[in-house]
């Protein structure tokens, strides 16, 4: 078990991938992408049009998974890819492109029980990628209803931690909303993964910094997703940028953003992703100029030649 635990965290946090290895026994797991065709209520006039600034939904989504016609097919398809590409041989089903609650739950169990039915012992998981405006006890008892087959995870847009930030960005909910989602799943069975986005230009380094903390209060989070703010063709930020270029991270910088911001969150929380990013003919900027194994390599490397450890900054609740 000691050589286990040692191997999710050779890297200096509770990292993602060797904790999916231990869990499943060495197997070797794999997020299966499934776009559902659902829309947004900041997008489908609900609560406003255009949605969040930053997004451009396809560039979030791979093209194969937006080309295929049926859940079933984009689940039978993206396992048969993960098995020839990457060698995985048990899954996630992964809903990520928008909001994947955001229709009466009747309709949402059709959709899941399609993406299910393959009918293969190799599905291990179901994540679900939403809104925390779009969460309600009735979809969260839906989502638990799968837990008795499946590991479920529920992951929710944080963003950011400030209202200003939320309302700037045309996000439609605001922080409270999280934190009401969060209230509702406080004793699920259900795993909660919080999204966050670093970088936005009005908020200061030490802003920034505190998201740790809010995560910190919150004992049902059991992952996060960590991303720098990336500028993407077909967003209202990107007409913006283009328009007049602001700040954003280089690599240098997000890495020591990453090297301080670490120390501070919790260390049970496994960090699935320290980084996002977009298909490269949708990307303005951030351009790195290096493919996302080699960003990995480069943050990682900065992580360990500093001795940055995961929660040792970290002093309780």
């Amino acid at each position: 078990m000691e050589s286990t635990v040692a191997a999710v965290w050779e890297k200096g946090y509770n990292n993602y991938g060797p904790w999916l290895k231990e869990k499943y026994k060495g197997h070797r797991v794999f997020k299966v992408i499934v776009d559902g065709g659902f829309t947004c209520p900041n997008r489908d006039g609900s609560k406003g049009y255009g949605g969040c600034t930053y997004c451009n939904v396809d560039s979030f989504t791979p093209s194969v998974s937006r080309n295929a016609p049926t859940v079933r097919e984009q689940v039978i398809q993206g396992m048969e890819r993960a098995r020839t590409g990457n060698k995985a041989d048990k899954f996630i089903i992964y809903f990520q492109p928008n909001t994947n609650t955001y229709a009466p739950a009747h309709y949402l169990k059709m959709m899941y029980d399609e993406a299910l039915s393959y009918g293969t012992e190799d599905i291990v998981g179901l994540s679900i990628g939403t809104r925390p405006d779009c969460i309600d006890p009735e979809k969260i008892a839906l989502l638990e209803s799968y837990t008795d087959r499946f590991d479920v995870d529920l992951e929710m847009g944080m963003e950011s931690i400030y209202n200003d930030t939320l309302a700037q960005i045309n996000r439609g909910c605001s922080h409270d909303d999280l934190v009401k989602a969060l209230k509702m799943v406080e004793n699920s069975k259900l795993d909660i993964c919080v999204h966050t986005i670093f970088g936005f230009p009005w908020e200061t380094h030490e802003m920034m910094l505190r998201y740790a903390d809010e995560i910190n209060r919150f004992p049902q989070i059991k992952f996060v997703k960590f991303h720098h703010l990336h500028i993407v063709e077909g967003s209202v930020m990107g007409v913006k940028y283009k328009r007049q270029p602001f700040k954003v991270f280089s690599i240098d910088e997000y890495a020591d953003f990453l090297c301080e911001l670490l120390p501070r969150v919790r260390p049970d929380i496994v960090i699935q992703r320290l980084f996002g990013l977009s298909d490269r003919e949708l990307l303005i900027a951030p351009n790195w100029g290096l493919k996302k194994s080699e960003i990995q390599y480069y943050i990682d490397q900065k992580i360990l030649s500093r001795g940055v450890v995961q929660g040792t900054r970290f002093t309780g609740l």
